[in-house]
């Protein structure tokens, strides 16, 4: 698919999502992409339900290896847009405030890259205690405040309402009754950190200056740079819990007892 199609195919890029086949949004989608392929085992002959599935790319992806898939999200242009990319999935529009299935009715819930947009992240954690069987997970990733907005207690996207440092993450999760079976941290592998030494040590640094000093859908990219944020992959992330304050985002596994 070309890239003028896969634009014209694609949702409109607000930055409260991450979008595919996109060269300008790829490090984003690739390391939204690699929690995915990491959880995934976990979603292995699953009901899952997925709640806020943005664009559906994940939605599509876990549907590849569970039993069903219902992905939820209250933008009707998205549900539209879900339905007719990832015919696989099941989708609904949907306020997370409460998820619209009964007690214990799956497996997994799935939550990635959408806690930090919710006001009462309280309130939900205890809709997904509420939907998941006993023994159920609950897969959440979020991006960690200490490295995402490191000088404010303010986001500065503007469509986070609270970020989350790892040991927040974790005391939500407890006081919602979850036991905690991992927290890992995403941070760069040393392939990306190769091509980082290439843009001032940092990429995202490097992107930011761009989109930031560039009038809305304006931006004017370094072919050097566009190209390399073009051949990033999912493999260029790694998953690990050794120093989690520094990480990227935040990946957790947490079950329902």
């Amino acid at each position: 698919m070309t890239h003028a199609a896969t634009r014209a195919e694609a949702l409109h890029l607000t930055g409260e999502r991450t979008v595919p086949g996109i060269p300008e949004e790829n490090y984003w989608f690739r390391r939204h992409e690699a929690a995915y392929l990491a959880l995934l085992p976990h979603c292995a002959g699953a009901t899952v339900l997925e709640a806020g599935c943005g664009e559906g790319y994940g939605a599509g992806l876990i549907a590849r290896h569970a039993r069903r898939v219902l992905a939820l999200d209250y933008d009707v242009p998205t549900t539209e847009h879900v339905a007719r990319r990832y015919p696989d999935v099941a989708v609904a529009r949907a306020n997370l405030a409460y998820l619209p299935v009964p007690v214990g009715a799956v497996d997994v819930v799935a939550n990635f890259q959408v806690i930090e947009h919710l006001w009462d992240q309280d309130g939900f954690l205890a809709e997904c205690f509420r939907a998941l069987r006993p023994g159920g997970k609950l897969l959440v990733t979020t991006p960690n405040r200490l490295t995402f907005t490191p000088d404010s207690d303010t986001p500065l996207n503007p469509y986070h309402t609270r970020e989350l440092a790892p040991s927040e993450l974790d005391g939500l999760l407890r006081a919602a009754g979850f036991t905690v079976q991992t927290l890992h941290g995403l941070h760069h592998a040393e392939s990306l950190r190769t091509v980082e030494s290439r843009h001032g040590g940092s990429i995202i640094d490097a992107q930011l200056a761009v989109v930031m000093g560039s009038l809305p859908g304006q931006a004017v990219w370094p072919a050097d740079l566009l190209a390399d944020v073009a051949a990033i992959r999912a493999e260029d992330f790694t998953l690990h819990d050794r120093d989690l304050d520094a990480s990227l985002d935040l990946v957790a596994v947490a079950v329902r007892p």
